[in-house]
């Protein structure tokens, strides 16, 4: 795990413009993968990243969400993402995995997840460290999320 990660982005909700691994450079990025329509990313993951955004300093540490669909696409478009991102105030950045040939989208294939939700820790450098399918404590992320901040820049 000691290659920067590839990522795809169809389009970004949430943001200003398209973003990249790269503006994240010199913070942890900490990355949910979630469905909209999938109960655990509902009522674990994407309330974890919310506490994770509020908790930690922005200049140390970034929260963005992934949308990767790999069933039910008809259902979880980007139209329907925005209402579902407006309902649930998740206010950061939001990007849609670019589709593929395969059911899995395109970051979820590269970076070889499992399935939904997924929690992503990559660190200042841009290397993924970690990657948690289920569930996770939130203790034992906090953990992990400070030692990435406390490691020395390379």
């Amino acid at each position: 795990m000691a290659e920067p990660v590839p990522f795809h982005a169809a389009e970004w909700l949430n943001a200003d413009a398209s973003l990249s691994l790269a503006d994240f450079t010199g913070r942890v990025l900490v990355v949910e993968v979630f469905q909209m329509l999938c109960p655990g990313c509902v009522s674990h993951g994407l309330p974890q990243a919310q506490r994770i955004a509020a908790a930690f300093d922005l200049a140390e540490v970034a929260v963005i969400g992934l949308h990767s669909v790999f069933e039910h696409h008809s259902a979880m478009t980007p139209v329907a993402l925005r209402a579902f991102l407006h309902e649930y105030r998740i206010r950061f950045p939001v990007a849609v995995d670019a589709p593929s040939e395969d059911p899995m989208p395109r970051t979820m294939e590269a970076w070889g997840l499992q399935g939904t939700p997924t929690l992503v820790l990559i660190d200042r450098q841009g290397r993924m460290r970690a990657r948690h399918f289920g569930q996770v404590s939130d203790l034992a992320l906090g953990a992990q999320i400070m030692a990435l901040v406390l490691e020395a820049p390379e």
